[in-house]
């Protein structure tokens, strides 16, 4: 069995959606995978462009990020949406086309919906063969993920599914799996010991801050709003907010940039403060950490944090100072920070990527 797991790296979300399937495929079967970046089979100019055009927008102008995702969302818009789509990549996207013709995979996991659209236009043009997987990453499904050609979607829950079922997608097509997370997400951990290994202290409540890959949001404010809590900060790729974070002189402040044990913080940890990414959600939830969001990005995020809310999982458009009026009754109170874990517990799906495997299998 050949197979493809194919994603795109804007936003580090889809990535570690891909890995996470090609992780679990490699962990549990004896399949020949690959593992790729959409854009590297781009040309240079449109791979940067994409890039960069996508974490300008969404740091230094998320309105008009908001409108152009709301505006692409409007069913009517739907048929030219997709001929303009169609016509990008089909001039910036050679090389994936070939590659994609070439291989003639059996099975294609796509967790992007850029190269969602080029596999699922060859698919329905039979120059492949390959059966299609659409991992959306959001806990809302915006249009832009459908493409004809798809052979089954797998969706967080029950509203992303009623969202397809929206769009028109066969109920006999849509899989309830979760978003995939890293199978050491889920793993059960010493904490006392992890916290040793991180040099943090014990017995002390302890707040995770994770700023999203790109390093955005109020932090210092959150730092500085939470005195005697120990506070975990994860800059991401801001290395601007790291050196000056790292001036910070309270012990009770650990400042990190990128890391890759994320999964050993948020062990030992007691609440979030996030972003409400999906992927960033998903690791979170089947950690039982309760979340408290900043800085939505308008679309997707928030759309996530609307979907959240049905299911009594976070809070959200609060101030700084309120949200560290929340950490205080989390502190405070053993039956609220239960209470909260209980709903979690409904969401989460921490095997969502075997589960995804299920479907080649």
């Amino acid at each position: 069995m050949k197979i493809l797991v194919i994603h795109a790296s804007a936003g580090a979300g889809h990535q570690k959606a891909a890995e996470a399937v090609y992780s679990a495929i490699k962990n549990h079967t004896d399949f020949d995978v690959q593992l790729v970046d959409a854009l590297d089979y781009t040309n240079n100019f449109y791979k940067k462009i994409y890039r960069k055009t996508y974490s300008f927008l969404i740091s230094k102008i998320p309105s008009l990020w908001g409108f152009f995702f709301g505006l692409a969302d409007i069913r009517c818009f739907l048929k030219i949406v997709q001929i303009f789509r169609r016509f990008f990549n089909m001039i910036n996207a050679k090389k994936l086309h070939k590659f994609l013709e070439k291989e003639n995979f059996d099975y294609i996991v796509s967790t992007h919906f850029f190269p969602n659209e080029v596999v699922g236009f060859l698919k329905s043009k039979n120059k492949i063969r390959s059966k299609v997987i659409c991992g959306v990453t959001d806990y809302d499904a915006h249009s832009i993920w459908i493409s004809k050609g798809v052979d089954y979607y797998c969706v967080a829950c029950e509203e992303t599914k009623k969202t397809l079922l929206s769009l028109n997608i066969l109920e006999k097509q849509i899989f309830i799996t979760g978003i995939p997370t890293d199978e050491k997400f889920s793993k059960e951990y010493n904490g006392k010991e992890l916290r040793d290994k991180l040099g943090l202290k014990q017995e002390i409540f302890t707040v995770l801050v994770a700023t999203g890959s790109f390093g955005i949001g109020p932090i210092e404010q959150i730092i500085d709003s939470l005195p005697g809590f120990q506070r975990v900060v994860i800059c991401g790729h801001n290395k601007k907010l790291f050196d000056r974070l790292s001036k910070n002189k309270d012990d009770l402040v650990k400042v990190c940039g990128f890391v890759d044990n994320m999964h050993e913080f948020m062990a030992c940890c007691d609440a979030m403060i996030t972003k409400p990414g999906g992927l960033s959600i998903s690791e979170a939830l089947v950690n039982n950490l309760t979340l408290i969001f900043f800085s939505a990005i308008p679309g997707q995020e928030t759309n996530n944090i609307r979907i959240l809310k049905e299911y009594g999982i976070g809070v959200s458009g609060v101030s700084v100072l309120e949200m560290a009026e929340e950490i205080k009754t989390l502190n405070a109170s053993a039956e609220y920070r239960q209470k909260g874990v209980e709903n979690i517990k409904k969401l989460a799906r921490p095997s969502a990527a075997c589960d995804i495997i299920k479907l080649i299998v």
